[in-house]
């Protein structure tokens, strides 16, 4: 029984200093590409948002969805970028993110032939691989919550991709609790698939922007 203890412990606490220092160091390698204020973000072509859902369960706001239209629409309106993919989830016909954020951009004001639908980004890893994959872009801006951005950031540095962030406004900690929990282990998950070289779960035909609104939907 002692022994069994002994081995749970140090299973235990490996499994903590793996997580702290997956997140330690996702976080170290990619503070520098992030950005607080419209000011000082250098310019891209394209800017592209992560996707979330435009509302929670019981139809509750969704924070994270708000702040990230906020920022996209103030990247866009000073100039720092001049197109717009929205990359989310679309994996089922009554959920679809990529056109809940491009209709909360229009209503906002932003052209709509100047945002691009991504329907298969259905995790990071696939928004960020598809920007150049897809879309053809090297050098791009990620736009989401400063905590999601550092993994996309950190996942765009793997792929040898030019890519910076510019970070929406944070919800409280209470509210994002869980969200920033489940962080921790998507840290430790992101590392995994960079030994693995996880690949997205859809590719498809080239889309180039500024050349038409070509939308693609995933199979």
């Amino acid at each position: 029984m002692k022994t069994k203890l002994k081995y749970g412990a140090i299973l235990l606490v490996t499994l903590i200093v793996t997580i702290l220092l997956c997140d330690w160091y996702v976080s170290a390698t990619t503070k520098d590409k992030l950005y607080n204020t419209v000011e000082n973000i250098p310019h891209n072509k394209v800017g592209v948002v992560l996707g979330t859902a435009k509302e929670l369960k019981g139809g509750y706001t969704n924070y994270y969805f708000t702040y990230r239209i906020d920022a996209t629409v103030a990247l866009y309106k000073a100039g720092k970028i001049d197109y717009i993919v929205v990359s989310g989830d679309n994996s089922r016909k009554d959920y679809n993110e990529p056109m809940d954020m491009e209709a909360a951009l229009i209503a906002r004001g932003i052209p709509r032939e100047k945002i691009y639908l991504d329907y298969a980004g259905l995790r990071t890893l696939d928004s960020i691989f598809r920007m150049h994959a897809i879309f053809g872009q090297e050098s791009f801006t990620i736009i989401s919550q400063p905590f999601h951005n550092q993994r996309a950031v950190y996942i765009a540095n793997h792929l040898g991709l030019n890519t910076v962030a510019f970070n929406a406004k944070d919800v409280t900690r209470k509210y994002g609790f869980k969200t920033l929990l489940r962080e921790k282990f998507a840290r430790v998950k992101v590392l995994l698939d960079n030994l693995t070289d996880k690949k997205p779960k859809h590719l498809g035909p080239s889309i180039e922007i500024g050349e038409g609104l070509i939308q693609e939907r995933a199979e």
